[in-house]
């Protein structure tokens, strides 16, 4: 292209304007490279700069960067929680709009609110009861913010009341109270405890209505049975044609053509374990509770029963029933003879203790403490046969005097109803057990227990035998375990001796040692007896003994293998 054609196409405007900048020699020489054309400038001057772009907000799943696992590089700094975030697998092409919405919880996406606590309530109880509330969404632009969702017709007839609104004023709530405020009068000043002005209270009869109610109780109580305060008339039966023999003595005195010397204070040299079934003593007729041997001779057997009832048993010869004592209303809990067997205790769950003359059958005297005495027990000291103590269901173990009839001494420590009583240490200390799950040591007429056993793994233990060495206390643990507790000084748990295997399941079953202490015998629920080995605690015979609950086993203490059990099928069974 020539000089002039270029010059053509070029504007003189724009020519002279750049010759009068131009600082170039004045050869009429035009530097064409600081020109541009026309419409790329006009496109320029209509160009606008957006100063915000779009940027994606920190925190939100957009902003996260996914790695992939197989990656080997990375040229950038990532995040924990990007570096370490979990393998993004493919979109499900199932999910719903819903499902692909955004959500904060379970059921979606909520935004947080300010409503007040009780106009939340008040809505919700009124929309529940009338069916109809405030619209919660609406803001105060329109209508005032009072637009009305669910029963309109409802709420235009009770005015959009509320519940907290439309209940009505109890007429007790307008009645004037009796005042009187004055300090001054001491017989008459009311304070906050007067009543209404029409108030009838009932807590006090009137003198009419009082005489009238003596005479509805004293006609029922001409009816119904006698008031079962009064302790039921004792009396007793001879089941035997003669008390006494012919040279005078009593049943009471041991026989001595027994083969067997019954006063001996010598145990059997060698004991053997019981075979087979030699006699049933059959006479209550209910289940029995306790049975005791005669002290010292064990010739005679006593019984109590839940048919309210006492009951004396030969041991030798004809096995006959000797004597019967009535005189409780309700089941006998527990017995005990004195030293010499003259006198025992019964204790029934009619609240009474009663004292009875074995031979003749007469109740000496009565003691209650209008609670239920679950065991009792004489001092074995013999200058003490006056004292004897009683475990409660009012958690105390209280002393009684029998020759005032009075109570000598209380203690009262335990947190339960106390099961069993035992004396020893040479009867200088007794030990009880209790329904707290406790075991205490007292020493005699202190009442301040001087050793407190406890521990999260024990368990009740409703009956307690002392060995015949006096150094072991052998307890019915209710976890089906008999455990057994050192007599002496430091009263601990011997861990070695656990003796297991029987299902007691919530009974007090008795248990006994042998004379020579080598064998350890228990009754169970199943109505079996038990016996383990002393020395290994192994079990070395168990057998059906009862129909119901075994309750009881005892060992004679003269003879090497013969034993007796009591059942809750009223029998007992003498076994050898």
């Amino acid at each position: 292209m020539s000089t002039e054609e270029t010059q053509s196409k070029v504007p003189s405007e724009k020519v002279d304007d750049d010759k009068e900048k131009s600082t170039g020699p004045s050869d009429g020489f035009i530097d064409y490279e600081k020109f541009k054309p026309v419409s790329f400038k006009s496109s320029l001057l209509n160009l606008q700069i957006c100063a915000a772009p779009e940027v994606v907000p920190t925190g939100t799943e957009l902003c996260v960067r996914h790695i992939d696992s197989t990656t080997k590089e990375l040229s950038y700094n990532p995040k924990y929680n990007e570096l370490y975030a979990p393998d993004v697998g493919p979109e499900n092409p199932f999910k719903t709009q819903q499902q692909k919405a955004p959500k904060n919880m379970l059921s979606g996406y909520i935004e947080k609110a300010h409503v007040n606590d009780f106009q939340f309530e008040n809505h919700r109880r009124t929309f529940v009861s009338y069916g109809y509330a405030l619209d919660p969404t609406v803001d105060g632009s329109i209508e005032e913010g009072k637009k009305i969702i669910g029963a309109v017709e409802a709420a235009e007839q009770s005015g959009s009341k509320t519940v907290f609104e439309s209940i009505p004023k109890r007429p007790a709530d307008k009645r004037k109270r009796v005042k009187n405020d004055n300090p001054g009068d001491i017989t008459g000043f009311l304070g906050p405890w007067g009543g209404f002005i029409d108030e009838k209270r009932n807590s006090k009869p009137s003198e009419e209505e009082a005489a009238e109610l003596e005479e509805i109780l004293a006609k029922r109580n001409k009816r119904s049975k006698p008031s079962e305060d009064k302790p039921l008339e004792e009396k007793t039966v001879l089941h035997i044609k003669d008390s006494h023999d012919y040279q005078g003595r009593s049943f009471l005195h041991a026989p001595q053509d027994v083969g067997v010397n019954l006063k001996s204070d010598i145990p059997p040299a060698k004991c053997f374990l019981p075979k087979a079934q030699i006699h049933t003593w059959e006479g209550h007729t209910k289940g029995i509770s306790q049975i005791r041997w005669f002290p010292t001779t064990a010739h005679l057997l006593l019984s109590c029963s839940m048919d309210g009832r006492v009951k004396l048993w030969e041991v030798y010869k004809d096995r006959r029933c000797v004597r019967t004592y009535y005189g409780h209303r309700q089941a006998v809990r527990d017995i005990c003879f004195d030293n010499d067997g003259k006198k025992f205790l019964s204790a029934s769950y009619d609240r009474y203790v009663k004292l009875w003359d074995t031979e003749t059958g007469q109740c000496i005297s009565r003691f209650t403490s209008r609670k239920v005495p679950y065991c009792v027990k004489f001092n074995p000291e013999h200058d003490k046969q006056h004292l004897f103590v009683a475990g409660t269901s009012d958690k105390k173990i209280i002393c009684w005097d029998i020759r005032s009839g009075e109570i000598a001494q209380e203690y009262d420590r335990h947190l339960g109803a106390v099961n069993t009583i035992s004396f020893v240490d040479e009867n200088r200390r007794f030990v009880t057990t209790s329904d707290d799950k406790s075991l205490r040591v007292w020493e005699w007429d202190i009442p301040v227990d001087m050793k407190y056993i406890a521990d999260p793994t024990m368990h009740s233990m409703p009956a307690v035998t002392v060995s015949p060495n006096n150094k072991w206390l052998a307890c019915q643990s209710m976890d089906n375990k008999v455990v057994i507790f050192s007599a002496m000084d430091k009263f601990k748990m011997n861990r070695k001796k656990t003796f297991t295997g029987h299902m007691v399941a919530g009974y007090a079953c008795g248990l006994d040692f042998s004379p020579d202490m080598s064998y350890l015998v228990s009754g169970d629920a199943d109505g079996k007896c038990y016996i383990w080995d002393w020395k290994t605690t192994k079990l070395y015979k168990k057998w059906k003994a009862h129909d119901g609950v075994c309750i009881s086993a005892l060992w004679h203490p003269h003879e090497p293998s013969r034993l007796a059990t009591a059942g809750w099928d009223g029998k007992i069974k003498y076994w050898d």
